[in-house]
């Protein structure tokens, strides 16, 4: 199973920036063959994907509430992924999650874990 630490999350103003990055547990499986996803879940509503990236970064896929504004990223050497975030919305706030995914859907070999959350005041 694919099990992922997430970190790097914050209160920050609207049109800031974080980074947040996710790295595979002691108890994961390393992350090299899967594509990995960011996803998000705001109070009060269901979880929904945020940015992809394949195995190798050779395809990168973005909601359209985040297209130009979010970049995802990866380093299998080290089993972590990233999702550079500027122009933040209040609308971003949110607990962020990654996991190994297909398409736009969780992978079933991914477990979810605590996420980290971001908060964009206005």
């Amino acid at each position: 199973q694919v099990r992922m630490v997430e970190s790097g999350g914050g209160l920050v103003q609207a049109g800031g920036s974080l980074r947040l990055s996710c790295v595979a547990s002691g108890r994961s499986i390393g992350i090299g063959n899967y594509a990995m996803g960011w996803f998000r879940q705001a109070p009060g509503k269901e979880r929904e994907f945020v940015a992809a990236i394949s195995w190798n970064s050779g395809a990168l896929d973005y909601a359209d509430s985040v297209k130009g504004r979010f970049t995802v990223s990866r380093d299998n050497a080290k089993n972590t992924v990233y999702l550079q975030m500027n122009n933040l919305k209040p609308d971003d706030t949110a607990v962020y999650y990654c996991t190994a995914s297909i398409g736009r859907r969780p992978h079933l070999e991914g477990v979810w874990g605590q996420g980290t959350q971001v908060t964009v005041s206005s």
